[in-house]
This record gives structure tokens, sequence and C-alpha cells, in this order.
């Protein structure tokens, strides 16, 4: 059994809805102090508050509740608390759950997670929905765990200001947020152990800050990539030369050998020898020169590939070299080759054997320069990559919604692109996730690329069939996801969505602290949801090896019979990129609820590492994925 956790970093750094009037509402709570009642909560005095029961000792352990009755049913999308005044922090909530009801009976979940230990007013904004009922639950306290306490001074509830509507048929669910006490603006999926920097449960929906000093790495704006051993490998950043490693099994960072070349906006691709690529990277440690280096995590050393020149991918930005090298697009492939599909309109192939080379791959037909517009290899056996979106610059620039196809084969040579149709909406800052059938999912950005804003959001998001080659509106998201957002696929086949800003007070930046999003939204893909909006019956995978060798067999039985098998590979995103991400659909024997799936034998598709094996039936609900992991 595997413990799927979601590890995020960031440094410490949410939409515009109506503050409800409180004028005749009334609370109650599983329990308070004499003095400290729940209507306190509602007073307007945020020096009285609402305080659960510790007197006579002991207190009366978390986790406590209040529910506040609005009188009246309203469109509510969120939901602000706000702490106890600063100098006591005995009580303030940590670990949360906010639910909603029209009839004080049947609840739902509209939020989960975790608020940081800090006096600010804490604002949870959700998907709205119709509720007379709030119930905020705290299930532990923010500065000790341990602690039996809740206060709060002040509750209040938004509403959306728009009439209520429902959510489409067909189109998928958000299904709630989660808050987190940092701003998620990178993000990693794991197989298991627990992290010094952040964990999300999906089981308990509650998140974990704690500061990673011990590598002397402040990784703000870093590359990232998953190692062959599943280990997170994060390069430069703020701290520009430095390498630091998460081991999942041990719950433990290390730091690594600086790289040769200082950087922070590099991209960084695992290799189909277990390597890991790195290049580009001028937004720190000095602009330009930035060529190709490689880290070999068996013998934890890097090494200068002088062959494998950054000057082919620049892009035209305004910005020059500090924007011209950032966030390549970039595929680990064959013959331990990198293919560079962005987001310059000029395509490479690098080479990492020896001092490393660099090929001319032809230009992405009449596309623009697509800076922090996203590429996603959804069919990694046919060599197939989906680009969409992007700016010519990397900000005060308009997005475009340009979209094309790019196929690869055998390394240097020149790939066969193709228009598909253009999404509905521009997009700067989005975020690009493989589906388990095929489809990518393309959620969050702006038209016009402007750095710690919301403006200009696009709030819903777009799917991509490969067979029709067409794009498909969903149900919007509460939340704008512009720069320094994240999206991954989930074990479950849901998409984790969140962060954004992460500009503290916006001082400095120019932006509005209300695009610092501490936060992220779950959603649900249509293929999980009957048309009135029900779960459906999902296949179950009930047994399969936890390891395969690439060009070996999987067996693999289920409880009912399957149509198709897909492997795709553990994410990673930050700035756009999540060049660990790749889909293989499987070729498959069998009948009944037992087949046999073949894992391909070029280790440049199916690269070495963890990934997620998902089971689709005739109506293409896939399973939850279980994990294997590919060795060479």
């Amino acid at each position: 059994m595997h413990l799927f956790e979601v590890f995020f970093f960031a440094s410490i750094a949410s939409s515009a809805n109506v503050v409800l009037s409180r004028t005749g509402w009334t609370a109650t709570a599983d329990s308070f102090e004499i003095g400290n009642e729940p209507a306190k909560a509602l007073d307007n005095n945020a020096t009285s508050l609402w305080h659960s029961k510790y007197t006579p000792a002991p207190a009366a352990p978390i986790p406590h509740w209040i529910v506040v009755d609005m009188k009246a049913t309203y469109s509510v999308q969120a939901v602000s608390i706000q702490p106890r005044p600063a100098g006591n922090a005995n009580g303030r909530i940590g670990g949360h759950r906010i639910e909603i009801s029209t009839d004080n009976t049947n609840w739902q979940i509209a939020a989960v997670g975790t608020y940081n230990n800090d006096a600010a007013t804490k604002k949870t904004t959700f998907v709205t929905r119709p509720a007379r009922y709030v119930r905020i639950t705290a299930t532990s306290e923010a500065q000790s765990a341990s602690n039996p306490w809740t206060a709060i001074a002040e509750i209040n509830v938004f509403q959306d200001t728009a009439a209520y509507a429902a959510p489409a048929a067909g189109k998928g669910l958000w299904e709630r947020t989660v808050d987190f006490p940092l701003v998620p603006a990178a993000v990693s999926l794991l197989p298991n152990g627990k992290t010094q920097t952040g964990i999300y449960d999906p089981v308990s929906g509650e998140s974990s800050q704690l500061e990673v000093s011990n590598t002397g790495h402040d990784m703000f704006c870093p590359g990232i990539s998953l190692d062959f051993n599943g280990r997170v490998i994060v390069t430069g950043g703020s701290n520009a030369e430095k390498t630091s490693i998460y081991d999942p099994a041990s719950n433990a960072w290390t730091g690594a050998p600086n790289m040769k070349i200082a950087r922070g906006y590099q991209s960084t691709a695992t290799c189909s020898d277990g390597r890991i690529f790195n290049i580009g990277g001028s937004w720190s440690g000095g602009s330009g020169g930035k060529n190709g280096e490689i880290y070999n995590p068996t013998t934890s050393a890097w090494s200068l590939l002088s062959g494998a020149l950054v000057s082919p991918m620049l892009t035209q930005d305004a910005g020059g070299l500090f924007r011209s090298d950032n966030h390549a697009w970039l595929f680990g492939w064959k013959a331990q080759s990198v293919f560079q599909a962005g987001p310059s309109i000029a395509m490479n192939w690098y080479d990492t054997v020896g001092s490393g080379s660099t090929t001319g791959a032809g230009n992405r037909l009449n596309d623009l320069d697509s800076m922090n517009g996203i590429a996603v290899m959804y069919d990694a056996a046919a060599g197939k990559i989906l680009t969409a979106g992007g700016a010519t610059d990397y900000e005060n620039d308009n997005a475009h919604n340009n979209a094309h196809v790019i196929t690869i084969n055998a390394p240097k040579t020149n790939p066969t692109v193709l228009k598909t149709q253009s999404m509905t909406y521009a997009r700067s800052f989005s975020n690009g996730v493989a589906l388990p059938d095929g489809t990518v999912f393309v959620t969050g950005g702006q038209a016009y690329a402007k750095p710690f804003t919301d403006g200009t959001s696009a709030l819903v998001p777009e799917l991509w069939s490969p067979a029709t080659g067409t794009w498909t509106q969903l149900n919007p998201m509460s939340i704008p996801r512009n720069y320094h957002s994240v999206a991954i696929l989930m074990p479950d086949a849901t998409v984790f969505n969140g962060g954004g800003g992460l500009c503290g007070t916006c001082t400095n930046f120019g932006g509005t602290p209300e695009s610092n999003h501490f936060d992220a939204e779950i959603f649900v893909p249509p293929y999980l949801l009957n048309a009135d909006g029900t779960r459906r019956t999902r296949p179950v995978i009930n047994s399969v090896a936890a390891t395969v060798k690439v060009g070996a067999t999987l067996s693999v039985t289920t409880n009912a019979a399957v149509t198709s098998f897909s492997l795709v590979r553990f994410g990673s995103a930050t700035h756009t990129v999540n060049t660990d991400q790749r889909r293989i659909a499987l070729a498959q024997t069998g009948s009944g609820t037992s087949y046999t799936v073949m894992i391909p034998a070029d280790s440049g598709v199916a690269l070495p590492g963890y990934w997620l094996l998902f089971a689709m039936n005739a109506s293409g609900t896939p399973s939850v994925g279980r994990v294997v992991r590919v060795t060479l």
C-alpha cells in the first residue's frame, strides 16, 4: 500500500465577492467558555471571541466546531476567520474543515486544509454553493498539535454576486478548496514519506510547513525533477548554485554538489539513463551563457555539457537574456537525448553523451515564441506533445491561444508539427496536465501576462481531445491561477490546481496582495462523473507488481473487465513547466479480469522512476492509479 502525498515548497508570502450582513445571525458550538460564547464570533468586535471550553481542567479536546445560521439561503463563495488578537496564540486554528448546508443536516465539504500560525485573517474561497449554514471544524491548533483549544474572534461569510448556477453536466466538477500555510508555487507527487517543507495529505486534507535550513538553499524559483529513485532533485533559484535532494523514503533533505553554472528559472529533465539534464536560467546567477549540464544521481556529480548550447533556444523576449532562456519545454528521449519543444519557436535536440551537442529541429510552424505556455507529452509511445498558449514576452504582453501537436521520432531529426484547434482563451501562466485517457487538461492563465496580478484571468479550464483535435470548455474554477500557479495529476485521477501570486505585500512588484493564493482546488474530470454529477463506479486494479523493467510485461488483475491501460509518470510542476509528467498508452492482452500489459522497450519513452498505472473501462472511467516503478 502506498501513501500518496503532494510535496510543495515556496517562500512565505483571494476572488472578489461581497461580505454579507450578519444582522440576526446566530451561532452554536460544541463547547464554549463562559464569557466566550459562540455569538462573540459574530459581534463585530475583534477583541471578543468564541473560545472552546477550558475550565474546569482538563480542557475539552479538539476537534471543536462552530455552526453559523445565516437565517436565509445565499450563494456562498467564501468564509473568513479572524483569529484572536496578536499577543495570544492559544486557539488559533491550524487544521480545519469548512462545510455548508441548506438544512443543518446534510453537509457538503467546501474546504479543508491548514492555516498558518499568525494573527492574520484567513479567507477561504471555494466554488459557489447555496447555503444557509456554515460549519467550521478545527482539527488541530496552529501553534501546537497537542493543544486542545479553539478560538475565533470574527467569522464573515461572502456571497457570490452572480446568480447561482449549478455546474453544467458533463463538464467536470471543482470539488473542494485545500488551504495551505504558504503559497504552493512548486509541487511534486510523492509515493510515500514526509517532507520538511510541505506535505498535503489528500486523505486527511491537512498540510504541513517546516523550514529547510540544513541545505542552506533558498529554493524559490528552482528547477525540479524526479529521479529514478523517486527523490525530488531541486536546483538553483534564489541560491542559484545550490542543489538539494528530498528523499521521501527517509523523509530527509540533503545537500548535493553545486551546479557548474548558477541558475534560476531553468528547466531540468530526467533522461533515458536516469541522469538529469539542466539548461537555461538567467533569472539568477548572472545573465547569459547558461549552457547545459547534467547530474548523475548515482555518483551525485555534475558534469558540464559544453556542446549543449543555450543560444539556439533563446526567445526574443523584450526583457533580454534575463527572460529569454527561462522555462524550457524539455523532454528526455531516446539514446540519452533531450528534445526542446519551446517556448522559443525554434526547437532543438540536445545530446547528453560526452560533452554534449546541439542540433536544430526546425520551427513550430508559424507559432510565436510562447513563454509561459504549456507542453504536455500525452502519448509518449507515439512521441506526441501538445503545446498551447504563452506570450512572446514573459510579462506585459498579450498571450495567444495557439495550439500545436509535435510528433518526435529519432533524435536529431526534425519532428512533424501540425496545428490543432486553438484554445478558446488566450493563456499565459497556465498549466497543462496529461490525463489517463490521453486528453489534456489546461487550467488557469491570463490573457495579458502580468506577474502578481489576476487581471484578465481565464477561470474556465479547457480539455483537449487527441481523437478530435478540439477543445471543450469545462466548469469554471473559483480562484484565479496565474503566475506561480501549479497543477498535477493525482493518483485518484483528479487534478490538483493551486498557488499563484507570492509577492508578499506586493509593494515592490507592482502586483496586488489579492493575487497571493494560499490554496489549491481539486478538479474532478468528466470521466469520473455521471450525467447527474454523482461519481461513477470505477474499475479497480486488484493486483500488480510494484516494479517492472523497461521492455518487460506486467500481470494485472482487475475487479471487472477493462478496455485499456495507461501509465502516467509522477509529475512535478513550477512556473508552467512539468518535465516529469508523460503518458503511455500500453499495449495489452487478456480479458475478463486478467491482463498482461507491455512496457515500452526504450527507456527514452518509459523513463526510469515512479509511474501511476490506470485501467479504463468501456465508458472511459479510470481506476485509481497503482504505483509502479520502472527500472532500467
